[in-house]
């Protein structure tokens, strides 16, 4: 694993420097120079947004391809709910997981059974808060995005393991009570709605490791699955965990829905997750106990590794979980502290501009200087996301004025001007 991993690639040959994507990121994390856009990796967050608004899909995602699984000797497939909400609503969630297990998996264990264990204990935490409002940490994307944006706000982050984590960890341990086999013989695999839920396997935050083996995204299991659902399958996956709250997280509001709180906040979207992250960060959201923060729209179901439309997969899972509304009742041998994470999530400081905090200064003096130089537009033709960050890019040696194509313009008239000039004179 590499600090740096990221699911999210770019594909040069098919970028076309258009700059769509510059005005999208939300960290600020890709350049457009010499025609090819670059992922600045310190700063990707994995959201996806990219992939989403490129018109030549030059962006793309990596995962696992689902031969992998045949790399141990019992394999475990580990649904996301979304999955559910990709499918016609007559066809019965244990169809679904049957056709998934269909695929050379050995045993399914769904990641809704890890979502109401950490709703269980989320309850718990909120009895006694260190910090309110508690910040959700089921999406991998606003994890990070306040690790580099919202560093203050890293405390109010939800220190429990993800349900994805948690699911894996309860399958392996059911896996190796059944089969008798070591657990490094067995293969957590979860089918992804999103890269950054990639990024978070290779590259975890708040553990050294993740108990999940590879990542499969839901795009390429997804024509398997019709395919299999045509078929006559006798051997059906041993069970369908029928908990509609857990199913419901699926979708935006599912995760609140769960703990049954009345002081919360749901939010959808990087661009409104934003905005509600600094509305805390300032102290002037009051009164709330709880945000559930998703990086895409209609939550889960809004994946760019997805296929059905998210709007219409939102109302299948609300469906879905309004069908099998039921409280489950969740009998453990362990406590809060099995499932909270190891270690602090730190701050990531990617505008870090020199070592030496003397020089830092100056940097940051000439960057001022820069940008009072520039237009101020954030017009992004100069592959640059904002007038700040152009001015940051050419003090530190990435870019020159030149690439803002309005001080170029007027230096081209001016060249003009004096060339006319000079004509005259002659």
């Amino acid at each position: 694993m590499t600090e740096h991993f990221h699911s999210v690639i770019l594909e040069e040959d098919k970028c076309i420097g258009c700059t769509n994507c510059i005005k999208k990121c939300p960290t600020e994390a890709i350049r457009v120079k010499n025609g090819k856009a670059r992922i600045i990796k310190e700063r990707c967050i994995d959201c996806g947004e990219c992939i989403r608004i490129c018109p030549q899909h030059a962006k793309n995602s990596i995962s696992d391809p689902l031969e992998n699984i045949h790399h141990f000797k019992y394999k475990v497939a580990l649904p996301a709910p979304t999955l559910l909400g990709q499918f016609d609503e007559n066809t019965e969630p244990i169809k679904i997981l049957s056709a998934l297990k269909a695929l050379g998996f050995d045993d399914v264990y769904e990641v809704s059974r890890g979502a109401d264990i950490v709703s269980n204990y989320t309850r718990e935490l909120l009895k006694n808060p260190s910090k309110l409002p508690l910040i959700s940490s089921s999406c991998p994307v606003v994890v990070r995005l306040i690790q580099i944006r919202f560093p203050s706000l890293i405390d109010h982050i939800v220190p429990i393991e993800s349900p994805m984590e948690v699911a894996a960890m309860l399958a392996r341990e059911k896996s190796v009570q059944k089969t008798g086999l070591a657990p490094s013989d067995i293969g957590i695999f979860f089918i992804s709605p999103c890269p950054a839920k990639i990024s978070s396997v290779k590259n975890p935050l708040g553990n050294t490791s993740s108990h999940v083996d590879g990542v499969i995204s839901i795009q390429s299991v997804y024509p398997c699955i019709q395919k299999n659902l045509k078929k006559d399958l006798q051997d059906e996956a041993s069970d369908f965990y029928d908990s509609g709250k857990a199913i419901g997280w699926a979708r935006a509001g599912g995760e609140t829905y769960s703990l049954s709180i009345q002081n919360y906040l749901c939010v959808d979207g990087i661009e409104n997750v934003i905005k509600i992250l600094d509305e805390i960060e300032n102290g002037k959201l009051e009164g709330i106990e709880f945000v559930e923060c998703l990086a895409c729209i209609n939550g889960c179901v809004g994946g760019c590794l997805t296929v059905e439309n998210p709007f219409i997969a939102r109302n299948r899972i609300r469906k879905l979980s309004q069908k099998y509304m039921k409280n489950k009742e969740i009998h453990l041998e362990k406590t809060l502290k099995d499932f909270m994470l190891q270690e602090k999530i730190h701050p990531k400081n990617v505008r870090k501009l020199d070592d030496n905090i003397m020089e830092a200064m100056k940097k940051m003096e000439q960057i001022d200087q820069v940008y009072d130089m520039l237009p101020d537009l954030d017009c992004g033709a100069c592959g640059s996301p904002s007038c700040r960050a152009l001015a940051e890019d050419i003090v530190l040696g990435y870019s020159d004025l030149d690439d803002c194509m309005i001080l170029f313009r007027d230096k081209v008239k001016n060249l003009l001007f004096k060339k006319e000039n000079l004509n005259k004179d002659k």
